[in-house]
């Protein structure tokens, strides 16, 4: 027995992150390699891949909550975290336990042998891996990054979704929407559903999918998606002119209903091996959650947490907080990764901010306060700008410094809203953190 085969979870996720492999070059042929040992000859669950720069995981959140409403069970792997890793892989709504992943991650780690693996390759083979033994009844699967050549792309989806084409990850993923869109557009498969929930979508998207010779349903050309004034419901319509009446998704944002949509979309397109009753997909829409995308927690000062890291997600969270009733200041808090563009995701919220808090979170990929103040002084001209040293003294001092009716918003990373979650919740909130999450 080797030593790691007793490690617990964090030892496993340690070491994972320590390995050279995280620096080898995107491809699916490790993947493959191992995944050719490890899995099974055919994995029988239904998949649908959801991919795209923002929205995805709104689309899977809904996903999984109308399939298990419906009584079937949902696989779901999506990434990154917010407070534990177990929240990446989902079985009928419940994470998944530290003895479970453990086990996945001895299995993958005998298979690989000697092939190298990153810290997201093992994480995707081993929900995999538990997948294809407890065999639900849907498996649904977020792209991390990209698309073409992303690690869940290793299977062969029965319906794929790009929800939206946005700039981020240019660095990977090419300078261009065109460019992006090409790599988004790597998880259709030809003569499958390939469902695109921007209406404004490149048109690289469209004519990438078509090329594969993929059924393309695109918002706005094969389906619709008709909204009433906010709380009001909706009408989806989809390309054989179905139409279903519905209630206002639970998650915050008009651009909600696409994302839902889309979801809807791909269920309907699969009715014949996953009939899902109209109760479902109504009960679904409002008990979804996603925590961390324009979440509010109630208080004397509402807390504002939104994960928007790039400027299409900015864009979003701008028109969410416009429509928000906040009487008093909002305070920011904000911290981004070392790789991420600070200016394009505060410029738009400029005018909607009192003072920034600047900080960083406790990631290693965290981009420094000296760099992040550097940056944004110019970008944001006359604003106040506060420098913290951690999330935490950044929040206890907007806290110290609001008043009743004030709001308080975090954002620009995964990881310093994760951190701030973790804090609300020491800090003894009337309403405590395990209720606004969803696992």
């Amino acid at each position: 027995m080797n030593a790691s085969d007793q490690w617990t979870l964090e030892e496993w996720l340690a070491w994972q992150t320590t390995l050279a492999e995280n620096r080898i070059g995107c491809g699916l042929e490790r993947v493959r390699e191992v995944w050719s040992r490890l899995g099974p000859a055919q994995f029988d669950c239904l998949i649908i891949t959801v991919g795209g720069t923002n929205g995805k995981g709104s689309c899977a959140a809904y996903l999984e909550a109308i399939v298990n409403a419906a009584g079937y069970t949902a696989g779901c792997y999506s990434s990154p975290h917010l407070l534990r890793y177990n929240e990446r892989v989902r079985i009928g709504g419940a994470a998944a336990s530290d003895v479970d992943l453990c086990e996945a991650f001895v299995r993958v780690n005998q298979a690989r042998g000697t092939t190298p693996l990153t810290y997201f390759e093992f994480g995707t083979l081993a929900a995999l891996d538990l997948f294809s033994r407890v065999a639900p009844d849907l498996v649904i699967l977020q792209v991390g990054l990209g698309g073409r050549l992303d690690a869940v792309n290793l299977l062969d989806a029965d319906c794929s979704v790009v929800t939206s084409i946005g700039h981020d990850h240019q660095a990977q993923l090419g300078d261009t929407l065109d460019a992006i869109a090409l790599e988004k557009a790597g998880i259709f498969r030809a003569d499958r559903p390939a469902i695109i929930g921007q209406p404004d979508a490149p048109a690289a998207l469209r004519a990438a999918a078509q090329a594969l010779g993929a059924n393309v349903l695109q918002m706005g050309r094969e389906l619709s998606c008709e909204t009433a004034t906010e709380g009001s419901g909706w009408v989806w319509t989809g390309a054989d002119g179905e139409r279903l009446s519905l209630p206002t998704p639970a998650m915050r944002g008009t651009f909600q209903h696409y994302n839902a949509a889309a979801a809807i979309t791909a269920l309907r397109v699969l009715r014949a091996r996953l009939p899902v009753p109209m109760a479902a997909i109504r009960t679904g829409l409002g008990r979804a959650r996603l925590p961390g995308h324009f979440q509010v927690l109630a208080g004397d000062v509402t807390w504002i947490l939104d994960v928007a890291h790039n400027q299409e997600a900015a864009l979003a969270l701008a028109t969410n907080l416009r429509g928000f009733n906040c009487p008093g200041k909002v305070r920011a808090v904000f911290g981004v990764p070392a790789d991420k563009d600070p200016e394009s995701v505060t410029t738009p919220l400029s005018s909607l901010v009192d003072t920034w808090y600047l900080t960083a979170s406790g990631d290693a990929r965290a981009m420094p306060t000296a760099q992040l103040v550097e940056r944004l002084a110019d970008a944001l001209p006359g604003a106040t700008l506060e420098v913290y040293p951690t999330v935490r003294s950044a929040l206890d001092e907007a806290l110290a410094t609001s008043a009743p009716g004030d709001c308080l918003l975090v954002c620009g990373s995964f990881t310093t809203v994760g951190e701030a979650l973790t804090h609300k919740d020491e800090l003894s909130s009337p309403r405590m953190l395990i209720s606004s999450l969803p696992f």
